[in-house]
């Protein structure tokens, strides 16, 4: 029986990142629990504070007459489960952060919200008895209680609502004859949902045999007590959903609960009601747009066992569910399941820690996987599934590659190619529907020439040089800075700057180019609103309109069956971030972009703009070929110790000030340097320290430091040293430290 309890004050307290040690009263011995929410007496005042209990112990840490004792547990708090108390912990040791801030994290309800009740009133009587009192009330003309009486007898139980607006009876009334017995006021708890009306049915999909086999392998082996990673490559339309359906209702049938991660940006009504006419009500989803008290709901219906199934994105790996059998990470190379904030914890990793600890499988699912995810199922880390054909055995889009430069040679300076203009021209003539996706992703303000596709590099890095203001050139990796060319250095062409086109403008040359077609353009500005990304889309799959522009937003996973041609507008735009990730992204973009063609009854067609034809991304992209595409890819990554195939750490400090945050980069840069020189830390490469990619944000000034190193755990112990220096120092008391692992977007 523990006598002490390890306590976190309550996650409102940001400097307060340690445990307390505090008496367990006689009265709670055997009652409290890790996890549990205590009141608990702080500070010189013993101001009462809550608080999460993180361990039990029967070993005192402190003289036992200075403790202090708990008060008591919290009422209808939040319970949390002890398994995502321990996560957190996971997630503060391997990604770095306060403890506090990995609380925060694990219980995205952070504040009770208040329960929303529904009263409803009951007829407490027979109905011979109620008869009488009718004919009592009739006699005595009073109307209100006859009419709530004779509704009563209509239909029992009435929402209270419906009594006091439709029926028009007061409370007054109603209290009335409650105290005479002739009806009875509850109240129960009302759920506020998420989903509003769907409709519910069976919508059974008959599985094609890769679809059997792949969900057969990961439920037999759940069977067998083997709950493992597994990762599942489907060419684009080749029927994933239907497979994690699947899976799913088997381990709902053995009492089990999953959650299902799909990127924000990809959670529209189209998927959710494929779950909903499968799953009813047992369904649930988060989203970013959702109110405090519906997702305060969500999370109680899970942790009361009302739900089997919680959809949505990176937050609702929490959800406490108490039968976790599966978490499902659909589009899993997403960079969007890379927390931003602190903890940078990845949803990959943790979904699998979090499996772990609940004795529960993972699945990720992907057209194009991560290169991380495809090396460790090519290591046996993961268990590999394909699914090589689409639904139907329906044909992948034929792909035409388009050089910009030789457009430019032939007099062509419109964003729009002559094959792209020529196939759009066939489409509007056949009443079919096209999506022109321009790839906006890391327009950071690369520079390259128009005339032969010269892009401007770190000669240290191998990434591009970002361009800032005053013309200045800056490698964000190590700092390398030079002045822009005012003519191309590779062909002396001076077609040579950054891209500028955005959405709009590519619709104002649409218009012109085709005034009869009906456009739609859906970029962040016409997504404002709660629903306007679901009206666009809407608008889309009910053809009301011929042409939908659009950045990546467009190419998450909708399936459009009169879409037969997309066009690439600038397919090379990711392929210079200054990230090694770039080739990566860029192959990503174009392969989901292009497998919204041709998903209906008619084949489609893609057209891949570039400047950079013969890249290894592009070439691969335009032939659909994932594994052509790993090799190369996994090679450079080989080469440059690139993760996966070695790991880095990204170190930025940020300061009001900026000679603050600049000393104290160089004074962590040093002691690591001085500890290299000391023999420790083998192995470890050390870059920068540099600006952040963007050096200033809300006048607080970033630097940054990269790590590269082969283990991880290395990594891991080296944050673990200059913490404990961060926390000895007073330099450090009026600047922000973050660590990112393995870096998906950098600082």
């Amino acid at each position: 029986m523990a006598l002490y309890a390890n306590v976190i004050i309550d996650i409102s307290h940001e400097k307060l990142d340690k445990a307390f040690q505090y008496k367990v009263p006689p009265g709670l011995q055997g009652c409290l629990a890790v996890g549990m929410q205590v009141e608990a007496p702080f500070g010189n005042g013993n101001r009462r504070n809550t608080g999460y209990v993180v361990e039990l112990t029967d070993e005192p840490e402190y003289d036992t007459d200075r403790l202090k004792e708990i008060t008591g547990v919290v009422e209808g708090s939040i319970p949390i489960e002890s398994q995502l108390i321990a996560l957190a912990g996971w997630m503060r040791e391997n990604y770095g952060s306060t403890m506090n801030q990995a609380l925060k994290t694990v219980l995205p309800v952070k504040r009770k919200a208040n329960a929303k009740k529904q009263r409803i009133v009951r007829l407490a009587l027979r109905r011979k008895e109620a008869q009488e009192w009718l004919a009592l009330f009739q006699r005595k003309h009073n109307t209100a209680r006859e009419r709530l009486l004779s509704g009563l007898m209509e239909q029992s139980p009435l929402p209270y609502e419906a009594v006091t607006g439709k029926l028009h009876v007061t409370a007054a009334v109603i209290r009335a004859l409650e105290e005479m017995g002739i009806l009875t006021v509850e109240e129960k708890r009302a759920y506020r949902s998420p989903l509003g009306k769907m409709e519910q049915g069976k919508d059974r999909v008959e599985l094609n045999e890769g679809q059997r086999e792949a969900a057969a392998r990961v439920f037999e082996d759940f069977s067998c007590g083997q709950q493992r990673t597994y990762l599942l490559r489907g060419v684009t339309g080749s029927g994933k959903t239907a497979v994690y359906i699947e899976i799913i209702e088997k381990l709902v049938g053995m009492g089990r609960q999953a959650i299902v991660l799909i990127p924000e940006i990809a959670l529209t009504y189209q998927t959710v009601v494929r779950f909903f006419k499968r799953f009813g009500e047992r369904v649930s989803i988060l989203n970013s747009k959702m109110s405090q008290g519906e997702r305060y709901d969500q999370f109680e219906r899970a942790k009361n066992g009302e739900l089997d199934v919680m959809i949505g994105p990176r937050s609702a790996l929490f959800t406490p569910f108490a039968n976790l059998g599966i978490i499902i990470i659909d589009e899993e190379h997403e960079t969007s399941y890379k927390s931003e904030t602190a903890p940078r914890y990845h949803a990959r990793e943790t979904a699998i820690e979090r499996a772990r600890m609940a004795g529960a499988s993972v699945l990720l699912g992907s057209a194009t996987p991560s290169v991380e995810s495809y090396y460790h199922a090519r290591n046996g880390d993961y268990v590999l599934l394909e699914l090589s054909k689409r639904i139907e055995e329906k044909p992948l889009p034929k792909c035409y590659t388009v050089d910009l430069r030789e457009e430019l040679r032939q007099g062509n300076r419109s964003i729009l190619s002559e094959k792209l203009q020529g196939l759009m021209e066939q489409r509007l003539n056949k009443h079919q529907q096209a999506m022109l996706f321009i790839n906006r992703r890391g327009l950071a303000g690369f520079v390259s020439c128009r005339a032969c596709g010269h892009v401007v590099k770190c000669p240290h890095c191998d990434v591009s040089l970002s361009q800032h203001t005053g013309g200045r050139l800056v490698c964000h990796y190590c700092g390398h800075t030079q002045g822009a060319p005012q003519t191309c250095p590779e062909c002396g062409s001076k077609y040579i700057g950054g891209f500028k086109a955005g959405t709009q403008k590519i619709e104002e040359i649409v218009k012109k180019r085709f005034p009869d077609a009906r456009t739609l353009r859906m970029d962040f500005d016409s997504t404002r609103s709660k629903d306007g990304y679901e009206k666009i889309l809407s608008a889309f799959a009910n053809q009301e309109a011929d042409i939908l522009i659009g950045t990546q937003m467009i190419v998450k996973g909708h399936d459009f069956p009169n879409v037969t041609l997309v066009g690439v507008l600038a397919a090379d735009l990711s392929l210079h971030v200054s990230d090694f990730h770039g080739a990566e992204r860029t192959f990503q973009l174009v392969t989901q972009a292009a497998g919204r063609a041709g998903r209906g009854d008619m084949p489609g067609e893609v057209v891949i703009q570039t400047y950079s034809p013969q890249h290894y991304a592009i070439a691969f992209a335009g032939r659909q070929d994932y594994e052509g595409f790993y090799e190369e890819e996994i090679a450079y990554r080989s080469l440059a110790h690139y993760p996966p195939c070695g790991h880095m750490l990204a170190l930025m400090v940020a300061s009001a000030d900026e000679m603050t945050a600049i000393l104290c980069i160089e004074l962590l840069a040093k002691i690591v340097r001085q500890a290299q020189e000391k023999g420790k830390l083998a192995g470890l490469q050390t870059i920068g320290p540099t600006e952040a990619a963007v050096a200033k944000v809300k006048d607080i000034y970033r630097r940054v430091l990269y790590f590269k190193h082969q283990e991880y755990r290395s990594l891991v112990q080296m944050k673990d040293v200059l913490e404990q220096f961060i926390s000895g120092h007073r330099e450090f008391q009026s600047v922000t430290v973050q660590f990112d692992f393995d870096p998906v977007n950098g600082f």
